[in-house]
């Protein structure tokens, strides 16, 4: 019996690896964007993005307009209009859950 416990705690050390200190870049999955139009700009560091996408209608077989709004923490300084990219982030409040990452288009003026 002492020959198992002994053999238990030598295998449970052998596996124990140190901690590595952060995950590389390399190690993380891939994170969804999305290109779309800003819809509004009234809050502070935050914008709502419209994301449209075209989905084939089931019985019709027409191609419908899908519209999604996505709230995004935007440091850029984006305005209603621009056509931006947004990332899939971690949540940053109770709906915000993407972060602005590039204005692609400037809205004309």
């Amino acid at each position: 019996m002492a020959e198992n416990q002994d053999n238990i705690t030598q295998s449970a050390s052998d596996t124990a690896q140190p901690a590595a200190a952060a995950p590389a870049k390399a190690d993380r999955a891939n994170r969804s964007e999305k290109v779309g139009t800003v819809a509004s700009d009234k809050m502070t560091k935050t914008v709502v993005v419209r994301v449209d996408r075209l989905v084939r209608h089931r019985k019709y077989r027409r191609y419908v307009r899908r519209t999604s709004k996505f709230m995004a923490h935007d440091e850029l300084g984006a305005t209603v209009g621009d056509k931006v990219r947004i990332v899939e982030t971690r949540p940053l409040s109770a709906r915000k859950r993407w972060r602005v990452i590039e204005i692609v288009q400037k809205a004309a003026k």
